[in-house]
């Protein structure tokens, strides 16, 4: 079963569409009883760095993740999920995330290109051993992007002007996608499905990774 983390700042149900559309068992839910029996848990994010940060702490499911994440339950950050994984953001000024991952998230300084991100962007492979096609597209919409990450941590990146963007990230259980796997447009619709279904499926733990069986979309 799928936990997807319900604080009020997520599209939760474009999360679940995806999930539901997979065949996946999932379920949204903002009560740790519930949560507590999932063997995977996905947060989602949509607005600042602190209000996600508070809201979790308030309604008591700050303490809950990091439990759950001791106990080796998987858990997949999406957008400002993802970059709550990390110790701090400079979003309106200086905050603590989850610390789960090395690394501060800071606002985008390159101004030769339009901020925010907004769109198709290439990921590329950090890595050797690609675990996703070349030239795999993905979805961002994002003016704050996670820096001073450990490397080894860093499976795939998109170039935006001079920037380095941290698209997808992993450290053990623990996975992070910058992009939104769950961006459905009808003419990818299916390969995006079969991209969510390696995301949260099809992982094994490999050494210090986590290795997804996924297949690629290309808009076209």
């Amino acid at each position: 079963m799928i936990g997807i983390i319900d604080y009020g700042m997520s599209n939760l149900y474009s999360v679940k569409n995806a999930c539901d559309y997979l065949g996946l068992d999932c379920v949204v839910s903002k009560d740790v009883s519930i949560l507590s029996k999932c063997d995977k848990l996905i947060l989602p994010g949509v607005g600042a760095f602190q209000d996600c940060m508070h809201t979790l702490h308030s309604m008591g499911l700050y303490d809950f993740i990091v439990q759950q994440v001791n106990k080796d339950v998987a858990l997949l950050g999406i957008c400002l999920g993802m970059q709550a994984l990390f110790e701090t953001s400079e979003e309106n000024g200086l905050c603590d995330g989850f610390g789960f991952l090395k690394g501060h998230v800071c606002h985008m300084e390159d101004t030769s290109v339009k901020i925010p991100q907004i769109g198709w962007n290439i990921l590329e492979s950090n890595h050797p051993q690609a675990i996703f096609k070349e030239n795999t597209y993905v979805y961002y919409v994002h003016s704050y992007y996670a820096k001073d990450m450990d490397d080894q941590d860093l499976i795939g990146y998109s170039m935006y002007g001079s920037m380095k963007i941290p698209g997808l990230v992993m450290h053990d259980h623990i996975m992070g996608c910058q992009f939104h796997p769950e961006k459905k447009w009808r003419r990818w619709i299916k390969n995006i499905g079969i991209f969510w279904k390696g995301v949260l499926n099809d992982c094994i733990t490999c050494n210090r990774y986590i290795r997804w069986k996924t297949r690629s979309f290309v808009p076209r």
